[in-house]
């Protein structure tokens, strides 16, 4: 198994910098929606997902969602998100994390990505179950938390996908990890 270099651990750094400032215009866009759309709106959640399995697409080696993932977080934290987003990173990252091992980071079509991201959502769901967030009737409970469940996989499982696919397709890529014709179609499996 290949181990992340220098260039990887910047790269991944920087990549969780990146969705950690998207991640502050997004919660400003999440509370603008919030009056419009009270429940639609946990469709847009999956974007908190995307992170560390946009890294983990990106570098496809070990501890590249993670790494992203903490890195993201400790940015919103640093700009006032409080030291809790820190554990929500890190637990997002080690799930979606688990989810690439388990598949021993050779696979990385959507469906896969899909479930890393919605790994990373069940393990928000129980950060938000110990801290007191998820206080609902079950059936609340059931349509915020299955709406995050779609928005994980769409963000996750689709954008992000595409999102690397148009990246390998310019050559953008090419300066992090060649791409040969066998790893591009790794995607569509």
């Amino acid at each position: 198994m290949k181990k992340l270099k220098f260039t990887d651990l910047l790269i991944t750094i920087m990549v969780g910098v990146v969705f950690g400032i998207l991640m502050k215009f997004w919660d400003d866009l999440y509370t603008v929606v919030k009056p419009l759309m009270p429940v639609a709106r946990q469709l847009l959640y999956g974007m908190w997902f995307m992170n560390g399995v946009f890294a983990a697409l990106l570098i496809r080696k070990p501890g590249a969602a993670l790494i992203a993932s903490i890195a993201g977080a400790a940015l919103s934290a640093f700009i006032g998100h409080g030291l809790e987003v820190l554990i929500y990173g890190f637990a997002q990252g080690l799930a979606a994390e688990l989810l690439f091992a388990a598949f021993r980071y050779r696979k990385f079509s959507v469906p896969i990505a899909g479930l890393a991201g919605i790994a990373s959502c069940a393990t928000s769901f129980g950060l938000d179950m110990f801290y007191g967030y998820a206080e609902l009737e079950p059936w609340a409970l059931f349509v915020k938390y299955g709406l995050r469940v779609v928005s994980a996989f769409i963000f996750t499982g689709v954008f992000a996908v595409l999102i690397i696919r148009a990246l390998e397709a310019t050559g953008v890529t090419q300066s992090i990890r060649p791409v040969s014709k066998d790893e591009y179609s790794l995607l569509d499996r």
